[in-house]
């Protein structure tokens, strides 16, 4: 399945399912409405932890991304709106960004959960 999957800066959540969904299989990409310049550390981290690596990954501007050739579009929860931009799902998830090691891991974690329940 193509997912895309959006948040505001492209550089936790987002990135972290981009990963994920990879490994699972998928094929997958990553945006930001107003991307940062670098991905979190602590989303590296914790991705890392389970064995999947992020380094050819970088944030990306929603502007960049052709978003017509997706089977399904993902708003990971940061309120993103972008009228020519068709969310299919919004998974309501609380940006770490500056928080612990540990919420990195909750979000990594709720993440996978919601991939698992995502058609192959």
């Amino acid at each position: 399945m193509r997912i895309l999957f959006v948040c505001v800066g492209n550089t936790c959540r987002s990135q972290m399912a981009e990963a994920l969904a990879r490994h699972l299989g998928h094929d997958p990409s990553s945006a930001g409405t107003h991307p940062g310049n670098e991905i979190a550390k602590n989303a590296v981290s914790v991705v890392e932890e389970l064995g999947i690596e992020m380094k050819d990954q970088f944030p990306k501007s929603i502007d960049s991304i052709d978003t017509s050739n997706f089977d399904k579009i993902v708003s990971m929860g940061c309120g993103v709106e972008c009228p020519n931009l068709p969310i299919d799902e919004d998974w309501g998830l609380g940006d770490p960004f500056g928080e612990s090691i540990e919420s990195y891991r909750e979000t990594r974690d709720s993440i996978r959960r919601m991939l698992s329940n995502l058609p192959n």
